[in-house]
């Protein structure tokens, strides 16, 4: 696709956190020029139609690619139950779980960095999307650094094997290069992934899933190989983890090396400016990062701690089959943050609210005809994807609250897109922050009554009466905030600024 934003016939107006400290030299002339601009009719048609063709393709051609990647870890999951064990396993999903929610480990520059670089697209400003690239690179590169010197560090200071709740002795021996391991991928993947948001900003969604698609596949052929030349347990999880960084590296390599090097990272073009642009935004992703992540990948560990980690391996086996329908909801909604951030730009609400309907409709779908599969033949297809005496038989109200769960996930997703674009995040904040509140004792209690499907309940329950109502409320005031702003002078002429300033001078 194309890196070239849509032809519009007027500078869209910048929204939350655009405008940086150069804006006020911008003179008053510039400003009346920029606010009196208007959009004729048939340039917003024309940018409708050519967001909405890139909006398709990228959700069609991010499906097909990461289709390829999901058998990856259908793959995996079986043969590693089997040749490591419930207890290992459950111990490294357990770890695998609190990465999980150490997402926010970047404090939200990634994502930061996707809703600034979609409003460059718009305006076509590759120099200064340039220096925001080169800027968020430097940053997280520094905080990596730190942090895997804090983790070599404090391995040896935490009683890992009694915190996960190691039983047998063996296991507890490798604990600690497993933690090693996990956290030092992750830690290392933070700049890598940063690629991710660049390809996504510049409308190349297709591309970074199928780039992502073969690190799932590259994942599954060393764990498979790891295991057939019986090597070390803590060897067939490197292979699994060590994966994704490669590629991401690969990618970025070849994105920067031979498709953009206009916008390659580059020391010299790292500006102060653009570094505290990025942490003024994403330290708002970053709390709201804190909390979602949190909430939603807590249950390994407290079922680990509540019920053992035999009930933990048997949980996670149960809930990866629903984290596909998850992961199909977030590529079909992906895309939209990038088309919502270049819209919105340009104060296209109308195209927005009428994209948001149909994809709450979609996402629906996409998640509720599976989940009634597996309502139905979910213990079936687990006999025959996962072949182990270790898992147990799945009571049906476990599979009904994990499907009610995974449909309310599917809802929110496109209203939260919207948000994100202009980095309104307010609602959502408040909606995960109690959210968390009351799904980790609902989770405690209902485990300890009903086991596993009492946790799953708990999750349903939790997220239905907080999460899902907070993004509708917060989907309401992004687009009422957006269409205030348009009808304020005040407003567009500090929007105009920005735009001004990008188009005629570089930052």
């Amino acid at each position: 696709m194309a890196d070239r934003p849509p032809r519009a016939g007027a500078a869209p107006p910048v929204l939350v956190d655009a405008v940086d400290e150069a804006s006020a030299a911008t003179t008053p002339a510039v400003r009346a020029t920029t606010v009196q601009a208007e959009p004729r009719q048939d340039d917003v048609s024309a940018a409708r139609r050519s967001r909405g063709r890139a909006l398709v393709t990228g959700i069609a051609s991010s499906l097909a690619g990461k289709a390829v990647g999901l058998v990856a870890p259908l793959l995996i999951t079986p043969i590693a139950f089997s040749y490591l064990g419930a207890e290992r396993y459950g111990m490294w999903m357990a770890i695998t779980s609190l990465t999980a929610m150490a997402l926010f480990a970047d404090f939200g520059l990634g994502n930061g960095l996707l809703t600034r670089l979609s409003r460059l697209y718009a305006t076509g400003d590759r120099r200064v999307a340039a220096r925001e690239i080169a800027s968020a690179y430097a940053l997280l590169t520094c905080l990596a650094v730190a942090l895997l010197l804090v983790l070599v560090l404090s391995i040896q200071l935490v009683a890992w094997p009694a915190f996960l709740n190691v039983v047998d002795p063996v296991v507890a021996r490798d604990a600690r290069a497993v933690v090693l391991l996990c956290f030092g991928a992750f830690l290392i993947n933070i700049p890598l992934a940063l690629i991710q948001r660049v390809q996504y900003a510049h409308q190349q969604v297709g591309q970074s899933n199928l780039w992502q698609a073969a690190g799932s596949l590259v994942s599954a052929a060393l764990v498979v190989a790891a295991v057939a030349v019986n090597a070390a347990p803590v060897l067939v999880i490197a292979a699994a983890v060590l994966a994704v960084p490669l590629l991401n590296l690969a990618n970025s390599i070849c994105y920067f090396g031979w498709q953009q090097p206009d916008l390659r990272p580059r020391v010299k073009d790292v500006r102060a400016s653009k570094v505290r642009g990025l942490l003024r935004l994403g330290l708002r992703f970053f709390g709201l990062s804190v909390l979602s992540s949190i909430a939603l990948n807590i249950d390994g560990f407290l079922v680990g701690r509540v019920l053992g980690l035999h009930a933990a391996a048997n949980y996670a086996v149960i809930l990866r089959m629903f984290a596909v329908l998850v992961l199909f909801v977030t590529l079909v909604n992906l895309p939209l943050w990038p088309a919502n951030g270049e819209a919105l730009a340009r104060g296209d609400v109308t195209w927005v609210r009428r994209s948001t309907r149909r994809m709450v409709y979609l996402s629906a779908a996409v998640v509720t005809l599976p989940a009634l599969c597996l309502i139905l033949g979910g213990n079936d297809i687990l006999r025959l994807w996962v072949r182990s005496d270790d898992l147990d038989h799945v009571p049906v109200p476990l599979f009904v609250a994990l499907a009610v769960w995974s449909v309310f996930l599917a809802v929110a997703a496109p209203l939260f897109m919207v948000q994100n674009s202009v980095g309104l995040l307010g609602a959502q904040f408040l909606g995960w922050a109690v959210c968390l509140v009351v799904a980790v004792p609902l989770k405690i209690l209902l485990a300890g009554r009903d086991g596993l499907s009492g946790v799953a309940l708990a999750s349903a329950l939790s997220y239905g009466v907080t999460v899902l109502p907070a993004a509708v409320v917060g989907y309401r005031k992004a687009l009422a905030s957006v269409s205030a702003k348009r009808s304020n002078p005040i407003e567009m002429e500090h929007d105009g600024e920005y735009i001004a300033r990008h188009r005629r001078r570089p930052a």
